[in-house]
């Protein structure tokens, strides 16, 4: 059995990865307690509408997450709208197969707000913007979860 580094595990307890769950695709993110700073990181494709778990399984191996966080989308009113069903289950499925502890968030207009700042502000292509947006937004969630846990 490998003996595990302190100081690495050290550095990981401050280390979150934060998701912006999606029907066909997951925005992933990284992001440090210790420097607030959360970063984009790649868009996982769904198989068929599930998650691509081995791709998942890959990020939380090469990260050892303290945390997972994820974006759960609602209705205006604060009610669930037609995905937040789907978003729940995600995070109780991340909990049993990693046995991390999963942290929600309000995620609200973060894949609205990640177009706007891509394609209004940085003049991203139609087709550039359908690859990045997930991780933008997934990076937004995690900042905002930072930004609570620090303050």
């Amino acid at each position: 059995m490998l003996k595990k580094d302190p100081l690495a595990a050290k550095l990981n307890a401050d280390t979150y990865l934060g998701f912006d769950f999606g029907n066909k695709k997951i925005g992933t993110a990284v992001g440090q307690t210790t420097t607030v700073i959360a970063s984009p990181l790649k868009t996982i494709r769904s198989i068929k509408q599930q998650p691509n778990w081995e791709l998942i399984s890959q990020l939380i191996a090469e990260w050892n997450p303290a945390g997972l966080i994820v974006g759960i989308s609602r209705q205006a009113d604060g009610s669930d709208n037609i995905i937040t069903p789907r978003m729940r289950k995600f995070c109780c499925q991340l909990e049993g197969r990693y046995n991390i502890p999963v942290h929600k968030i309000d995620e609200a207009f973060s894949t609205f707000e990640a177009k706007q700042m891509l394609y209004d502000d940085l003049k991203v292509s139609a087709a550039k913007l359908w690859d990045v947006q997930d991780q933008l937004a997934a990076q937004l969630i995690l900042q905002s979860w930072l930004n609570l846990k620090t303050s």
